[in-house]
């Protein structure tokens, strides 16, 4: 899977297209990687997906392409060649996209939203252990996912909005879980210099001049409250060794 945000691959910064790139690797091997929060920034680290307005110069593709013309994110999934793994036809009730638009308000002139960098985390993104030549880069589809802030959200579904999620600070001071993979085997891709370069929320905030939000602290976590998980996927690996 290519994960790509207004345009921009998250793993390498670079352009999309529609072909795979081994070196750098621009695309996760799914179900291996069991998640990806953020853009590829730094070693072992990530900076997380942040969904702010298009046009105020936040989100990644902004900075750096100069333009706020996709928004979104967009994500493209291959197959791989045949016979390389175990396959079994998908479960039914899919439709096609132009279903699940039906009725949609013309949001045209409403400002869309984007990606920017929030806060640093933990997370590494695994190097593809099969090899480029696993996949078939003929065979692939792909979804547009559109960002809608809660009056576009009112609009399109004629609902109120869901409340706002709660901070990682209120989380923590409610004496509630962490957790943390352990997954030291799979490797992790090297950042990319692209990414590294990309301004986060925050420090755009203070270059404005504006005051840090309540939940801008971070959170203290206590360290007996975070639950090592294994690697999910460890056994899948051993197997298919």
């Amino acid at each position: 899977m290519k994960v790509v945000i207004g345009g921009v691959d998250a793993l390498t910064g670079g352009s999309w297209n529609d072909g795979l790139q081994a070196d750098p690797q621009n695309y996760l091997v799914c179900p291996d990687q069991p998640w990806l929060d953020g853009i590829n920034s730094g070693e072992g680290t990530v900076r997380q997906f942040v969904a702010v307005d298009l046009g105020a110069g936040d989100t990644v593709e902004e900075q750096l392409t100069g333009a706020a013309e996709f928004g979104g994110l967009q994500l493209q999934v291959y197959e791989p060649n045949p016979g390389r793994f175990p396959d079994e036809p998908p479960p039914g009730g899919f439709h096609r996209l132009e279903s699940a638009l039906d009725g949609l308000v013309d949001l045209a002139e409403t400002p869309g939203m984007g990606i920017a960098a929030g806060g640093t985390m933990r997370q590494r993104i695994y190097p593809d252990p099969y090899g480029i030549d696993v996949w078939d880069q003929q065979t692939f589809g792909i979804a547009f996912l559109y960002l809608v802030n809660s009056r576009q959200y009112q609009a399109i579904t004629g609902q109120p909005p869901p409340p706002t999620p709660i901070s990682a600070r209120t989380y923590a001071e409610h004496g509630l879980p962490w957790f943390r993979l352990y997954d030291e085997d799979p490797g992790d891709l090297p950042p990319a210099e692209r990414l590294r370069r990309v301004k986060g929320l925050r420090e755009r905030d203070a270059g404005r001049g504006a005051a840090p939000g309540p939940d801008d602290d971070a959170a203290q976590v206590d360290p007996d409250e975070i639950i090592p998980l294994e690697d999910p996927q460890a056994p899948f690996r051993e197997e298919g060794a």
